[in-house]
């Protein structure tokens, strides 16, 4: 892959979720992505279903999150593959690790060794609930976190009954925000010369997005609950039901509202729906008298309507809605790459474009375990003959 990252190299230690998907989006941006696996592999190798390939022994799960990488087996525990380590360690510009707090340490790959390996050196860190204070040593699993950071707390229809979000968000959101980290540590390195310790964990990364749910309560007192399918602030902005399904509106201001009522034949000016605070102090009553209006044509109807007044409106889409959706793949949202035993297969995309790049060029399938150790031995040889 060529991309802004070209030339940089990562050394994944990292396994499950958290830790590759942040790996995954440096390799996206073009870095040289070298993932190290225990003998018996990744354990995301192992979760499914589902399985694919002629032995049904292929976890998607694993093609979702290591993309753009060359993958080698290394028994960290064994004299020779720390020393393997070590010589990858004095090659690489970033480290990404999600061990418990401790095993590198252990290992014998503390910071301080890692730093006088190689002083450039970036390091991420991933825990479960941060590297240090009262519960810095729990492991992390993204359900565990979702309910402890208080994201179930937010979602589901009613406070009685707290959902876990879909999709595995807390381990997203903290490769996503470790992916970040790293870019920002490069720079800086240089200007400084040094590398540095790049640290977040699914705590904190599901506690960085509760945005104006976490200043409802820093700042206004008030302990945010789930609602549904509807805005925690805004009315009306949710999901609502017309003859035959759902489809969602999202009336963000008093213009888009008089819009809707007078679509929907309500009447904008009733002091109940005059202003966001009054529509969203009676939302329960105005839900149901817009549900009673929609409920006369289908979604296609309404969603034309409201396209056609500029009022922000949408189906919900079913994934495999999702990935036939011209939209979608207009955006490289999806990408095209030559598996070594599935042939031709699409991945989900990286969610950044740059001018000039074509999305779907260069990327790379996920490894079979271990298939590129000579590559990766010849690779580090070369570069160990060419530096200083």
């Amino acid at each position: 892959m060529q991309g802004p990252l070209s030339g940089i190299v990562v050394l994944d230690l990292s396994r499950a979720l958290a830790g590759p998907h942040c790996a995954q989006m440096l390799g996206d941006l073009g870095a040289h992505v070298i993932k190290v696996e225990h003998p018996a592999g990744d354990e995301s190798r192992g979760w499914g279903p589902p399985f694919v390939g002629p032995d049904h022994d292929i976890s998607t799960y694993f093609l979702a999150a290591n993309r753009n990488k060359r993958s080698i087996t290394v028994d960290m525990k064994s004299e020779e593959g720390r020393d393997l380590i070590e010589r990858l360690v004095r090659q690489s510009d970033v480290l990404v690790e999600n061990f418990r707090t401790g095993v590198l340490d252990r290992l014998g790959f503390s910071t301080e060794r890692l730093q006088a390996l190689n002083p450039r050196l970036v390091i991420l860190s991933i825990t479960g609930f941060g590297h240090d204070g009262p519960e810095g040593g729990r492991p992390g699993y993204d359900q565990i976190a979702q309910g402890e950071a208080g994201l179930m707390s937010l979602t589901g229809p009613s406070p009685d009954e707290p959902y876990r979000v879909g999709a595995s968000i807390a381990d997203l959101l903290a490769g996503i925000h470790g992916a970040y980290g790293v870019v920002a540590a490069l720079y800086e390195r240089e200007r400084t010369g040094r590398g540095t310790v790049v640290r977040t964990s699914l705590l904190a990364s599901v506690v960085g997005v509760h945005s104006y749910h976490g200043t409802a309560w820093t700042v206004g007192g008030a302990v945010p609950k789930a609602g549904g399918n509807h805005h925690a602030s805004i009315a009306p902005y949710g999901a609502f039901r017309c003859a035959d399904g759902m489809i969602q509106i999202a009336v963000a201001s008093d213009g888009q509202w008089r819009k809707v009522a007078r679509l929907l034949d309500i009447d904008p000016e009733i002091s109940k729906y005059a202003t966001n605070r009054e529509r969203f102090a009676h939302r329960g009553e105005l839900i149901a008298e817009m549900e009673k209006a929609l409920a006369v044509h289908d979604r296609e109807h309404w969603l034309a309507a409201l396209r056609e007044i500029g009022v922000p409106a949408g189906a919900i889409r079913s994934i495999d809605e999702v990935y036939a959706w011209d939209q979608v793949r207009s955006q490289g949202l999806i990408v095209t790459v030559d598996h070594p035993v599935l042939g031709e297969i699409e991945l989900p995309g990286p969610p950044l474009r740059f001018e000039g790049q074509v999305s779907d060029d260069g990327h790379v399938a996920p490894p079979g375990l271990g298939q590129d150790e000579d590559a990766v031995l010849d690779w580090l040889a070369e570069r160990e003959r060419r530096s200083p």
